[in-house]
């Protein structure tokens, strides 16, 4: 089940999957407290399995000026293979669609470019280092 959930709710799964070892803290991402930002949260069995954040970015890479940017999705280990991941993606572009948003952006992990490619996506510019986390690569969808 997803459901709207805050952004202090999504730092433990952050924490977990993309930045452990690594204090609570930085998982704090840009945008996160924004007013039009929203965060998904995936319950199984009551319990929190994975997370997204939407925040309203723009990216000058693309002309429109209503965009939004992917932040921080992260599914606990336990509960990979479940397609949380994709029920996440697909919920947060329904609700983005509802708001006119015109494209989806996000900095793609390498490792996750395969994933949102099945969904869409398309890759622009060349691959960068984000320090002290790993080779990401921007990714979009027109919605």
């Amino acid at each position: 089940m997803i459901q709207r959930i805050s952004a202090e709710e999504t730092y433990p799964v952050r924490q977990q999957v993309l930045r452990p070892g690594r204090p609570l803290r930085e998982c704090f991402f840009e945008g996160d407290l924004e007013k039009d930002s929203f965060h998904l949260g995936y319950f199984h069995e009551g319990n929190l399995a994975g997370v997204a954040t939407y925040v309203a970015r723009k990216n000058d890479l693309f002309e429109t000026s209503l965009q939004f940017q992917l932040r921080g999705m992260a599914v606990l280990p336990q509960f990979r293979k479940k397609n949380i991941g994709e029920k996440l993606l697909l919920e947060g572009e329904t609700l983005l669609r509802q708001t006119e948003t015109s494209i989806l952006w996000f900095n793609a992990r390498e490792v996750a470019v395969e994933f949102y490619k099945k969904y869409g996506y398309h890759t622009v510019g060349e691959a960068f280092m984000i320090p002290n986390v790993c080779i990401h690569i921007v990714m979009y969808k027109n919605l």
